[in-house]
């Protein structure tokens, strides 16, 4: 069966984001002076062939443990629906 994943990663919290900050410059410059606390991050969709949701789910976390998180600065979660 396949099954979608939704996955989003965002640098944890203690790190500090020159991105989000220059974001939320923008959008301070656009007279957006009410949005605070920009962080960016990354959303990444990709499907998995599996026998069963829960060795679906276990591909999906070992692929983001060692490959598209960085667990020194970044957390994960995601999300995990039938095709």
């Amino acid at each position: 069966m396949k099954y979608i994943a939704e996955i989003n990663i965002m640098t944890r919290s203690e790190i500090l984001d020159p991105q989000g900050k220059a974001v939320k410059l923008g959008l301070h410059n656009l007279q957006m002076d009410t949005i605070d606390n920009v962080r960016i991050g990354k959303h990444i969709r990709l499907e998995v062939d599996a026998d069963t949701e829960d060795q679906a789910r276990s591909t999906v976390d070992s692929a983001c443990r060692q490959l598209l998180a960085n667990l020194i600065m970044e957390e994960y979660s995601f999300e995990l629906q039938p095709a």
